[in-house]
């Protein structure tokens, strides 16, 4: 447990620190959470994205808390502290979404604002489409969720294969060794990651989405030589301590189930999420070529998408690479849901 809780903003200065935050596990849908609580009020759930932990929330944990909200932010299924299945098809949407409706329930909560980075916004998006009556609200970080895709997807990227020659990074992860690869130097795999995927990055050293046959993923990145400011290295270490437990085949296996989730899924189509929602995005997000399209016409399935927005300087990470300006959106939307603006 923490020493003691955030209940002012002031105590953001020490939101590096992950041994600040309450930490809990308890037993969720057959598997053990681990999550971090903060605050008193309306319940937030915060789903992280990959390769992340709970701990990229840090400073909205605080600022949420402290703006008098419930925050609730687990390591999903596969990272950090809870259980990591080694069946593939224990990574399939249907049981993350059931993971958050099993922790709800022991949190003694019967409705949710969630907001998902990444992997966590398809954790999230299906969650508030899948059920309405607990998630009352929507916000994704970085990835737009889009409706279910025509055909598997691993069809689309065996075309996109054929059509340019390069492997998209979805399909590149389909292999289990990629995990090797990754596990071999897991400092080196993370700082490589955050970084390239970040505003920080040099023209020339953001990632590269498809790689060429013959690549690694690390071969799309760069390794830098100084960590940006927005990276401390106490928080490095500490997302390389946790992913030194289980290492990344099971935050990987997430991503070998797509075609499980999207054969699974059929029921879904044409469903739109009818709750309030929000998107924030990085202008320099190196993904963003691929996800324009989705963006330009979120509201197409988003009906009562109330802002979408693309921050100037930031990658992939928006939450810990401004993350005052995304503590100020999440709050002044969460703001909205109460009536207070």
């Amino acid at each position: 447990m923490g020493t003691e809780p955030f209940v002012t903003l002031r105590a953001a200065q020490y939101a590096d620190d992950p041994q600040r935050f309450n930490h809990n596990i308890v037993q969720s849908n057959g598997i053990r959470v681990h999550y971090v609580e903060e605050g008193k009020g309306p319940l937030v759930i915060l789903l992280h994205g990959f390769p992340y932990l709970w701990y990229m929330w840090r400073w909205q944990i605080c600022a949420l808390a402290a703006a008098g909200y419930r925050v609730v932010a687990p390591d999903i299924r596969g990272f950090g502290q809870s259980d990591c299945p080694s069946d593939v098809q224990e990574y399939e949407m249907l049981q993350s979404v059931g993971d958050l409706v099993g922790l709800m329930r022991v949190l003694g909560e019967s409705e949710a604002v969630v907001i998902g980075h990444d992997l966590g916004a398809w954790v999230a998006y299906a969650a508030a489409q899948t059920r309405p009556d607990l998630f009352r609200a929507l916000v994704m970080l970085n990835t737009p969720v889009g409706p279910r895709e025509d055909c598997k997807p691993s069809d689309s990227w065996e075309k996109l294969h054929a059509d340019t020659g390069k492997r998209l990074y979805h399909q590149y992860f389909q292999d289990p060794e990629v995990a090797c690869e990754l596990n071999e130097d897991i400092c080196k795999s993370l700082r490589s990651i955050y970084y390239s995927i970040s505003g920080s990055a040099g023209e020339h050293e953001r990632w590269r989405l498809l790689l060429a046959d013959g690549e690694t993923l690390l071969d799309t990145m760069a390794d830098p030589k100084d960590l940006p400011d927005w990276l401390p290295r106490e928080a490095l270490e500490y997302y390389m301590n946790e992913y030194s437990r289980n290492g990344f085949t099971g935050p990987l296996n997430h991503y070998r189930a797509r075609d499980r989730n999207w054969k699974q899924g059929s029921f879904l189509s044409g469903l739109k999420v009818q709750q309030p929602s929000m998107f924030i995005g990085g202008v320099a997000d190196p993904a963003l070529q691929f996800i324009m399209p989705l963006y330009e016409k979120l509201e197409s399935h988003l009906p009562n998408l109330r802002k979408k927005i693309l921050l100037d300087g930031v990658g992939h990470s928006a939450a810990e690479e401004q993350p005052e300006r995304v503590s100020a959106l999440l709050l002044e939307f969460l703001a909205t849901l109460e009536g207070k603006s």
